[in-house]
């Protein structure tokens, strides 16, 4: 859905574009971390016992689970499993 009017999506477009590289990158990583925040609020309202494995899983669901078919992305979530298993000596996370 778009409801904005052209002329203004035209006008905020080349106000974004008067900035600097830098800054923009300094924007859209300052909206990233928000919305990661966000994300994580949600999920540890769901459930506050989740684990840290759990967070990232479902953190990388959120972000980029549409982007990969269901094999990979199956992979990526044993690896998400894997690696934090690994960091609690053997322990699930």
């Amino acid at each position: 859905m778009n409801d904005t009017p052209p002329e203004m999506a035209r006008k905020y477009r080349a106000m974004l574009l008067q900035r600097s590289g830098a800054e923009r990158l300094k924007m859209a990583s300052s909206m990233f971390a928000t919305s990661r925040t966000l994300i994580v609020a949600s999920l540890r309202e769901k459930d506050p016992s989740a684990s840290p494995a759990t967070i990232r899983r479902a953190l990388f669901l959120r972000f980029y689970g549409a982007d990969f078919d269901a094999q990979t992305r199956e992979k990526i979530l044993a690896r998400i499993t894997q690696e934090a298993e690994a960091a609690h000596g053997g322990r699930p996370a």
